[in-house]
């Protein structure tokens, strides 16, 4: 039968495939929509499988919310081009509405979530794996819940997501100190979130560096004392000076509001994954050769 340019826009519609490819499905199922529809799912999955096993450490870090709870959610693609991508971004707030709205805390529990239009997370992610053409994979999902709190939310560039909750501070401020979570990056709340274990090591390694002193063991004491002290301000958020105010320490700020800080999560795009290296011009030459 013939394939009408009508029927192509409908396909393109219903599964956000290219032009080709729905005009393609037509040709193969004889202009059955419905089974145009089930070939580019098959073919998207296919995509997808195949793409799957290469590196995706770059994408966008989103944040949702509403009152006493949000989340951040991390969408990984591989390149920043499809990163900035509208269908990319368009796929990935809705991603993180979802997870909102349906508390899951798991990427695989997420995955199952109807999307839209009969579609589950997953079948709109393949999707969009066949219509980019790059491995694209919902990487985590940080949520945080406060009864009778404020959180504040923080996004850079988004690259960097940070969620700070507060008891007895405003919104503005929460925001503040979200923006100093994600210029800082400090690895606890304060001293008593400090792990024992770390503790222990860092007062090791700081005894070790003052013997070396050769100075006298009361003297040594109070080097390590000293250091420990410092050491802790610098990988502690109430310890460090507060990035919009350097003359006062985030927990002198909070002191002042009569705020404390209570959960604080950071999210940076592609971190703990290994990229590779690539020879971009060696992968032209490459294909300028046919390989």
């Amino acid at each position: 039968m013939s394939i009408t340019a009508s029927l192509v826009k409908e396909l393109r519609e219903r599964t956000g495939a290219g032009m080709m490819e729905c005009k393609k499905a037509l040709v193969e199922t004889d202009g059955d929509l419905e089974a145009a529809i089930e070939h580019l799912r098959k073919s998207g999955l296919a995509k997808a499988d195949k793409k799957a096993g290469r590196v995706a450490a770059e994408g966008v870090v989103i944040a949702a919310g509403n009152e006493g709870n949000a989340v951040l959610v991390e969408i990984n693609c591989e390149t920043d081009f499809v990163a900035k991508d509208d269908n990319f971004l368009g796929f990935a707030h809705r991603v993180a509405e979802l997870a909102l709205e349906s508390g899951h805390d798991s990427v695989e529990s997420l995955s199952g979530t109807e999307f839209g239009d009969g579609d589950t997370v997953e079948d709109r992610r393949q999707q969009l794996v066949a219509k980019l053409g790059e491995n694209i994979q919902v990487r985590r999902i940080a949520h945080m819940r406060i009864d009778g709190g404020t959180i504040g939310h923080y996004i850079h560039g988004g690259r960097i997501g940070v969620l700070v909750g507060l008891t007895g501070g405003e919104q503005d401020l929460a925001r503040d100190i979200a923006m100093h979570v994600a210029a800082l990056n400090p690895q606890y709340i304060d001293e008593n979130a400090v792990p024992a274990d770390v503790l222990e090591q860092e007062k090791n390694i700081l005894k070790a560096q003052a013997e070396d002193s050769g100075k006298p063991a009361e003297i040594i004491e109070k080097m390590i004392v000293g250091r420990l002290r410092k050491h802790l301000a610098e990988i502690t958020l109430v310890g460090q000076p507060f990035v919009k105010d350097g003359d006062q320490t985030v927990g002198q700020l909070l002191k002042s509001a009569g705020a404390e800080v209570v959960g604080m999560v950071r999210v940076e795009v592609g971190e703990g994954i290994e990229k590779e290296e690539s020879d971009f011009a060696a992968e032209v030459m490459e294909q300028a050769r046919g390989g």
